[in-house]
């Protein structure tokens, strides 16, 4: 289950822990989306996954993830699908692991994990220019069209 909250922010702010390189690949048709993660180190890691919305919006969905190995990482990616590219850096700091995706363009889009506690609370260093919780032109989905 995720609960997220998503807001643009104007920057990074201080307390970025690492950053990772993301290609997302929403296949035409289906809620399957195809993730493909590069660490910092070269690791890679391909997952295959499936999000249903609970709510009319897109501020809480029910996620399976399942990884893939090669043979199905080149089976899977052969279908039609739009692509989202980013990079996502982690913030630790005072309390609160936010993940800021930075897109191409240059925006930045800070997530916000509320888990089983939904909360409004955003803390004071994250310099927010709009709440974007509720605009599907800002899901993943949205973004790769």
């Amino acid at each position: 289950m995720e609960r997220e909250r998503r807001y643009l922010v104007s920057r990074l702010p201080p307390g970025v822990t690492s950053t990772k390189d993301i290609a997302d690949r929403y296949i035409t048709g289906t809620r399957l989306r195809l993730r493909e993660v590069r660490e910092q180190d070269g690791t890679v890691t391909r997952k295959l996954g499936h999000k249903v919305r609970l709510t009319p919006g897109p501020e809480e969905v029910a996620c399976t993830t399942f990884y893939v190995d090669d043979h199905e990482w080149a089976l899977l990616s052969a279908l039609p699908a739009r692509t989202l590219r980013k990079k996502r850096h982690l913030v630790d700091a005072d309390g609160w692991l936010i993940a800021i995706d930075e897109f191409p363009d240059g925006s930045l889009l800070a997530e916000i994990d509320d888990g089983d506690q939904p909360s409004g609370e955003v803390p004071d260093w994250l310099d927010v220019v709009r709440d974007v919780s509720a605009d599907e032109a800002w899901t993943g989905g949205g973004l790769a069209r």
